[in-house]
């Protein structure tokens, strides 16, 4: 850092700090200043697009084996929160933003981020072009990278990059899974999310759910959905999911490559069709494994809150929070059912050709009978979300829960209950009108339009 710079940062809330290189295995290199623990550490180079929900993104464990990019460009500004923490430690080996702040201010801040990521370990920079280095991404594809504080020079930390391991091949949900089966109530809801949220109703449903490295909030969404949840490691064989007498079966998020969990997946082949099973982000890449699908590696990935969704049963559009670098291939699953699929026969590379259409098409599957899409991407015409038509199962890529995100999703874990219940249909729902239900203010909401209503019949 020159002179002048020293300078300039005596007069501001950010302090003088030591530098930082980012190396990606390409040769491209950012230098910055380091804002979190110092050290080395060595990933795949992601981005995440989100406005908000910074602690969120930090200590989700699907970000497990990565170095994780925001681009929104002023990061820490509100400080850090534990409850809203998912999980106890970030599972992500570090941390690039444009700027940090060191002076948060908001009334339930208990700690600056540049503190807390010193406190667990996270190394971190800033002063880097994040619009830049998210553009190279896009452009080149997701690759592996180096984030030190402490390397002599780029040249020697890109060495150690080219020569550290790819996450491709590496089963990471194993190193966030829990190490034995642990349960998860109302009492366990944070007290500080209390004003937003009414009470959870009393538990109807016994749920299992694999934790493959499961954040918090998802947890939170089934206990507010009427569910007792007892999650299980990510590699507890299915006879031992049964004998808990499952009313349903959860299966979580989590990291890396979906074909190196082949113990969760080859559990879910013998759970479907034998107890209700629901799956998010790679919870569904097991269940498509399971079904015989074949999973690629995207080229970028999707991280953020921003993601258009279409539901292909209902005609909606969802904006949705998304974290995956793998995919579902839905061709893999089977051929058309053309008799259910408007006489369509052939399957279309860009899955929004059935958006155009109007419909959601099943296919034949040789192990599970039909299976229909029921969501795709609008960014880019991947698939979302499929349902088992002839076993009570379906999945979505995204994560409803939405921490950080919008709430568009959430009414996958009332569909989950329908689907527990039996119910046909359950992923038709009005998803407004579902999300409502579950705030303090709704109560509020409703006598106000009642109040108006009552004015406009005077008047």
């Amino acid at each position: 850092m020159s002179i002048l710079s020293q300078q300039l940062l005596q007069h501001t809330t950010k302090p003088a700090s030591s530098g930082a290189i980012l190396a990606l295995e390409d040769g491209t290199v950012f230098q910055g200043m380091s804002c979190g623990a110092e050290g080395e550490a060595f990933g795949e180079i992601c981005f995440n697009t989100s406005l908000e929900g910074y602690l969120e993104v930090i200590t989700d464990p699907s970000y497990a084996g990565q170095i994780v990019t925001l681009t929104y460009p002023q990061v820490g500004n509100y400080g850090v929160n534990q409850g809203d923490c998912q999980a106890d430690r970030p599972a992500l080996r570090g941390l690039v933003v444009r700027d940090m702040c060191h002076a948060p201010s908001n009334w339930r801040s208990e700690a600056s981020l540049p503190d807390y990521l010193r406190s667990q370990g996270v190394i971190a920079i800033e002063g880097v072009d994040t619009r830049a280095l998210v553009r190279h991404v896009r452009n080149h594809g997701a690759m592996r990278a180096g984030l030190s504080t402490c390397a002599a020079d780029a040249d020697e930390l890109l060495a150690r990059v080219r020569a550290s391991a790819s996450i491709v091949g590496d089963n990471l949900a194993r190193t966030v899974s829990c190490a034995a089966p642990r349960t998860f109530g109302a009492n366990d809801l944070p007290a500080s999310k209390a004003f937003a949220l009414k009470e959870p109703p009393r538990p109807r449903f016994n749920v299992v759910a694999y934790d493959c490295g499961v954040k918090r909030s998802i947890m939170e969404g089934l206990v507010r959905a009427g569910c007792r949840v007892t999650a299980v490691p990510w590699d507890t064989p299915a006879d031992e999911v049964l004998a808990l007498a499952p009313d349903g079966v959860f299966l979580s998020n989590g990291p890396g490559d979906p074909d190196a969990v082949d113990a969760t997946y080859l559990a879910v082949r013998e759970l479907l069709g034998k107890v209700p099973v629901f799956g998010i982000c790679l919870g569904h890449q097991m269940m498509s494994k399971a079904a015989g699908a074949a999973i690629e590696k995207l080229k970028f990935g999707h991280r953020g809150g921003n993601h258009p969704v279409m539901n292909l049963l209902t005609g909606r559009v969802e904006i949705t929070a998304q974290n995956h670098g793998f995919n579902l291939v839905f061709p893999s699953l089977g051929a058309l059912v053309a008799a259910e699929s408007g006489g369509v026969s052939a399957h279309d590379g860009d899955l929004r050709a059935w958006v155009r259409r109007g419909m959601a098409p099943v296919v034949r599957n040789e192990r599970f009978g039909r299976i229909r899409l029921t969501h795709v991407n609008l960014n880019d015409g991947t698939a979302e979300g499929i349902e088992f038509l002839d076993v009570p199962a379906f999945s979505v890529q995204y994560h409803p829960e939405a921490s950080p995100g919008p709430t568009d999703a959430h009414y996958l874990f009332t569909a989950f209950t329908g689907l527990m219940e039996g119910r046909q249909g359950s992923l038709a729902i009005d998803i407004a009108a579902d999300r409502l239900a579950g705030w303090a203010f709704a109560r509020t909401s409703g006598a106000i339009v009642e109040r108006q209503e009552e004015g406009e019949a005077h008047a």
